[in-house]
């Protein structure tokens, strides 16, 4: 990533709808999912319509200069309990491993704390994909429980990571995670 490119996330819309349902049936999306089929267009439907309309969820589609190349969401939205779970996923190749993950980390963080107010952020990962789990730990997400034989996997029982982060954690991770990104020429 380049300090030319920009990384934005924009709410999710109609338009989105076919997009979607390609990304999330794409191989090395799907392999980071709790399922393993294929989803077909009514299933995937029936799911959109829910993402537009759950107050309880929220979605937005990564952009890198305009191009949509992933999504993000926080689901379980909890105002009363004052938390929130989140997920993410960057669907075009060429956007990974070039900060656009951490960036989006940032600013999902910063939308939790910040505009919605709440005091805990939290997220399950499959064991295996380490560097997204590293990626939070690298944004001060604590290990709160290890899910053992949690999903099936290609027929095989794995395991999975909840992790989670407190309103007072991110404030002292704050300005650090902030400078971090600004080296790799992000505007914040």
């Amino acid at each position: 990533m380049n300090a030319v490119a920009s990384v934005a996330l924009k709410p999710l819309a109609e338009a989105d709808r076919d997009r979607l349902l390609a990304w999330r049936n794409l191989p090395e999306i799907a392999r980071w999912m709790y399922s393993d089929h294929v989803i077909g267009a009514d299933e995937h439907a029936r799911w959109f319509a829910g993402a537009l309309a759950d107050p309880g969820r929220r979605y937005w589609i990564i952009t890198v200069d305009g191009e949509p190349v992933g999504l993000a969401n926080l689901y379980d939205i909890d105002r009363q309990l004052g938390r929130a779970a989140w997920a993410y996923y960057l669907a075009d190749p060429a956007s990974r491993g070039q900060g656009v993950g951490a960036f989006v980390e940032y600013w999902v963080i910063e939308h939790v704390f910040g505009e919605l107010g709440l005091s805990k952020l939290w997220c399950e990962v499959l064991i295996g994909n380490e560097p997204v789990w590293k990626l939070h730990q690298s944004f001060g997400f604590q290990t709160e429980a290890r899910y053992r034989r949690h999903v099936i996997k290609n027929g095989e029982p794995t395991d999975v990571l909840g992790l989670g982060l407190l309103a007072e954690e991110w404030a002292a991770r704050r300005e650090a995670s902030r400078e971090r990104l600004r080296a790799r020429g992000f505007a914040l």
